[in-house]
């Protein structure tokens, strides 16, 4: 947006998320701090993902959308499952290498590089995730096992304006063509890619079917598969790699892993453009459409 206002003319954009260090805190302790009262400790991981103007954990507003779309546990835990080995694959042939970096991280041991994500479990099995309790409904489909969990990580990407390209002599990777964002019910907030992908395609003039991949990021099995059931997606070109209940969504850093993922798989099948989307929580949803330049 600040390229397009002509604010700026290279733009480093990411963001960083470290949930498994989310503190605990207690609300007004400044001001209030009475004999005999119990303090409070709030989790504030857990009240982030909680929906302050609907009162609802985004958990619930995903069970919402099993229901209205008669998904069930099991359709989830075979998503999850084919997710895991999408990743796994992925992984074993090489095609995360060119858009990650190692970290150096201190142990009791002293320093050692991290290499690979922790967050996938490749030897995950059907039996396995079949036996794990709902989280958010006694009768839902939602488990630990079908969403994302609790994990870190950062990304970044670096969007330059075509005249910055050629006064730096750069060479672009992919060019954004076009991007949106859409409102929907906060009750049922991870729709919020459908209007997004919809709306983004028609400005861009294009269609679905134009598009040689898509990633719809999925904290939640039942959301992704809502999502898909309503657009009508080709499970085979839509989160080829795996996604998110295997990758993770550490927040602040899921923007900048499906794009900058979209560009390197794009380019490695050789293909013209992709759609990348995601819900956020309150009601919303966005999504960006990129063309191949290679």
């Amino acid at each position: 947006q600040e390229i397009c206002l002509n604010d700026s003319e290279v733009v480093l954009c990411g963001g960083a998320e470290n949930m498994s260090q989310s503190p605990y805190a207690v609300r007004k302790i400044q001001f209030v701090t009475k004999l005999g009262i119990d303090i409070k400790m709030e989790d504030t991981l857990w009240s982030a993902v909680n929906d302050t103007h609907i009162k609802t954990p985004m958990g619930v507003t995903t069970e919402n959308l099993a229901v209205k779309y008669n998904i069930t546990g099991e359709d989830c835990d075979q998503y999850a499952m084919k997710t895991q080995q999408r990743c796994k694959a992925a992984s074993d042939a090489g095609y995360f290498n060119e858009e990650m970096a190692p970290i150096e991280v201190k142990t009791k041991k002293g320093k050692e590089s991290m290499q690979k994500d922790e967050h996938p479990q490749p030897q995950t099995t059907l039996e396995q995730l079949a036996k794990l309790p709902t989280v958010f409904k006694k009768d839902g489909t939602v488990t630990a096992g079908n969403a994302s969990g609790v994990c870190d990580g950062s990304g970044a990407i670096i969007i330059a304006s075509e005249s910055a390209l050629k006064k730096h002599s750069l060479t672009p990777l992919a060019r954004i063509v076009a991007y949106h964002a859409s409102g929907c019910d906060p009750n049922i907030m991870g729709i919020g890619p459908v209007p997004a992908i919809t709306e983004v395609l028609k400005k861009a003039g294009l269609t679905l079917k134009d598009m040689d991949l898509v990633e719809v990021n999925k904290a939640f099995a039942p959301q992704y598969l809502a999502v898909e059931k309503v657009l009508g997606l080709d499970s085979e070109k839509t989160n080829v790699n795996g996604g998110a209940i295997a990758i993770g969504h550490p927040l602040g850093a899921s923007g900048s892993r499906i794009t900058a993922h979209l560009v390197y798989e794009l380019r490695r099948r050789g293909g013209k453009y992709a759609v990348g989307s995601a819900c956020i929580g309150g009601g919303q949803g966005i999504a960006v459409v990129i063309e191949n330049t290679a």
